[in-house]
Order: structure tokens, then sequence, then C-alpha cells
């Protein structure tokens, strides 16, 4: 019987709205999600059928980031860095942990940003040093998702020779590693985003993800375009759960005195239309994106950049609009606006931030190399 991963999702979806409100007020990490998650069989979604798991793609993916965004933004994002990290490792892991992956006991997520480089994560400054069959790692990482609770890192470190980065697996309880402070912002507060320093940390040499100096090739070519498309994904489920939840406040706020509701007045209904065709409109980027990675299309980086930013901005307007429809209720958590309006803006300033991706799109549409 073929894997059911959209009741997967809904399923694991509910179990987020139970807590997501719990999860926003305290910055808890979501281990009731990752926990049905598991249950689901949705942390083997990517995994190959060999290793146990459930052989879906991109496109899976995303419909389940989607989904789940709708409901927790924070468990949506610890899902998007599972799945970023699930895609190295399945291109360039061992069997091991390839196994445990399928088998929902190991959580992943990516180490790549750095204080040095900020969000330029494709040039990490940190080091990598060989000693016979170590390497040994030091590092400044400045955003983890899942620091303290991801059973290892997909860790970026500058080459031991040529090139301009390598990448390792690094288990999450190597000596040397330290996890510090706890995440206390704006939006996405329970995504456990830390960050994580590395002194000395030794991994045997066989921890290579794709060869030394090969990083760059790796990010590129296995996480980038994922994690792109999952990041718009979770953008997509974050403005339409704004619009839907605008549109109930919208149809049972009244006026008393006019005995009136607020979608009896054209203007609302207007903000509430364009809202809906924005989000429509990022959905078909995102699923042209997908196309274009199924079947091999000569745009498909080009839509790659494109998708991250405008459905991340689409995702800022959207809670922006939603903020005024619904006027003073907007700021009351039980209205369902407010969460979505500080989670949306999560993605722009997420490396590569949406200023980046519009100078990369602009480079590409007039022949420029990205990254010179």
């Amino acid at each position: 019987m073929s894997f059911d991963h959209v009741a997967a999702a809904q399923a694991v979806a509910a179990v987020a709205g139970e807590h997501a409100t719990r999860v926003d007020e305290t910055a808890a990490f979501p281990s009731h999600t990752v926990d049905a998650a598991r249950e689901h069989g949705l942390l083997g979604l990517l995994s190959s059928t060999d290793v146990g798991g459930h052989g879906l793609g991109p496109r899976q993916a995303a419909e389940v980031i989607e989904t789940i965004a709708q409901q927790c933004a924070s468990s949506a994002m610890v899902l998007t860095m599972h799945y970023s990290g699930t895609a190295v490792i399945e291109a360039h892991g061992g069997d091991e942990v390839r196994r445990a992956i399928a088998a929902g006991d190991h959580l992943s997520t990516l180490a790549f940003s750095e204080s040095g480089s900020r969000s330029h994560f494709w040039a990490p400054t940190s080091t990598a040093k060989q000693d016979g069959d170590s390497v040994f790692l030091d590092a400044r990482k400045s955003w983890v998702t899942s620091a303290s609770h991801a059973t290892a890192y997909v860790w970026s470190s500058g080459p031991i020779g040529e090139g301009v980065s390598s990448i390792w697996l690094v288990p999450a309880d190597s000596e040397g590693l330290s996890v510090s402070g706890g995440f206390d912002g704006l939006g996405l507060r329970g995504n456990d985003s830390c960050p994580v320093a590395a002194t000395g940390v030794r991994v045997p040499a066989s921890a290579s993800l794709g060869g030394d100096g090969k990083g760059f090739d790796v990010m590129m070519g296995n996480v980038l375009p994922l994690f792109n498309l999952l990041i718009s994904a979770g953008s997509v489920g974050i403005a339409g759960a704004a619009v839907t939840a605008s549109a109930e406040h919208a149809s049972g706020a009244r006026y008393a005195h006019i005995d009136s509701a607020l979608r009896d007045f054209p203007t609302i209904r207007a903000y509430l239309a364009k809202m809906s065709v924005k989000v429509a409109s990022a959905r078909g980027l995102l699923l042209d994106t997908l196309t274009a990675m199924e079947t091999g299309r000569a745009d498909t980086m080009l839509r790659v950049l494109q998708c991250k930013a405008g459905c991340g901005d689409m995702a800022i307007e959207v809670t922006d609009t939603a903020m005024r429809v619904c006027g003073g209720a907007a700021f009351r958590k039980d209205v369902g606006v407010e969460r979505r309006f500080r989670d949306a803006r999560a993605a722009a300033v997420m490396a590569p931030t949406s200023d980046q991706l519009y100078d990369f799109v602009g480079k590409a549409l007039t022949g420029m190399e990205l990254f010179a």
C-alpha cells in the first residue's frame, strides 16, 4: 500500500494546531509535532525505500510543509530543516544514518549560517583540520534550527584542502559542541534556533558529505533548491491561514448599531479577494517551480530563486492586509492573525534573503555570474 502523505500531513497538522498557541507564547520546541511526524511516517518522507523510507520527493514535501504551516509555522520550519538535511544525507551519507532517518529515529537540521559570513551561507569561515583519520572542526554557527533537539547537524566548514567549503555530519552530542542561549524571537518562536559553537570537535574523515572542498556543490545541488521550495511552501501556508482567519473574523464581527458585519463592506471584501489572489498566484509560482525541477527545465534555477523571494514577500503583504482587515481585533491572539503576521517575516531575512535572491535573479536575467 502506498504511503498517504496527505492524510499523514493533515494528522500531524492537527497535532501542531493543538499546541501552536503554547509553542508561540512560551517559545517551546514543537516536540508534539515531531513525535506525531515520527508516528505518521513523515520524518522518513524523503528517505529511499531501499533504507525503509517512503521515497517521495520535493512535491510531496512541499505539500506537507504547506499543510503544517497553516497550523504552526514553527513546526513547519523544524520539518523544513529536517528535510533539507535529509536531502544531503540521502545523497552523500552512509546507510546507517539513512536508515535511522527513515525509521524516524533521527531529526536532522542544517548548520550553515555563521557569525563571520552571516547570510552568505555558501562561504563559511569556520575551519576543518585533518589529523590522520580524524577531522577537527572549529566554528561559531549563528543560527541552527532545532539546535538543542536535532540528532546531528549537516555542518559546513572551510575545506581541508582546495575548494570553497566542505560538509560534515556532526552528531549533536559531540564533545566540544555547545548550544548557547535560547530562541526568544519575533516569530517562529518554537523553532529552537540558537548559536552553536564548535571547539576542536572531532569527527571521522568518513563523516564527509560529498567530499572535501565540494560543499558549494552540495549546497547548490542538494540544499538550495529544496530549502527554497519548502520555505516557499511554508510562506504559502502561513498566508493561506491568514486569509482564512481574516475571512472568518469579517464574517462574524458586527456593527450592532447598523446591524452589519465587516463582510458587508465592499472594501473589506476587496481586501480579502486580493489576499486570496496573491496566495493563489504564489502557489502557482511554487507549483511551476516544482514542475521545472521535476522535468529539468532550463529555467529551473531561476524559478528556485524567484520562488522563495516571491512567496516570502507575498506572505508579508497578505498578513499586513490581514491586520488591516481585522483592525484592532487583529492584535488579539485568539483571532489568529498576529501570530501569522510575525511568522511571515522570517522568510525574507532567512538566507538566502529576499534582497539577495532579487539580486541573483537580476544577475541571472542579465547573464551575470551569481556568486562571482
